[in-house]
């Protein structure tokens, strides 16, 4: 019998960015716009405002990450 995963539903906004990501428990693989994460965002201050909420809850590296942004900047996606 497969394996049902749970998913962790989310939405951020900032201007006129949309991010919608899903979250499951995995190894810590972060796919944005079906993309790698570090060659979505290419600079290092845009990965750390990534990952700034995974770095605040200890939850870096527990969840895979799968992200659709549209709008604005990298730099508000992020």
């Amino acid at each position: 019998m497969a394996e049902l995963k749970e998913y962790i539903w989310g939405t951020g906004r900032r201007k006129s960015s949309v991010a919608r990501v899903r979250l499951s428990r995995g190894s810590g693989v972060i796919t944005v716009n079906k993309r790698p994460f570090e060659k979505y965002f290419v600079t290092e201050d845009d990965r750390q405002s990534a990952l700034a909420p995974l770095n605040a809850t200890k939850a870096f590296g527990r969840y895979d990450i799968l992200g659709n942004a549209s709008g604005g900047g990298i730099g508000g996606q992020a």
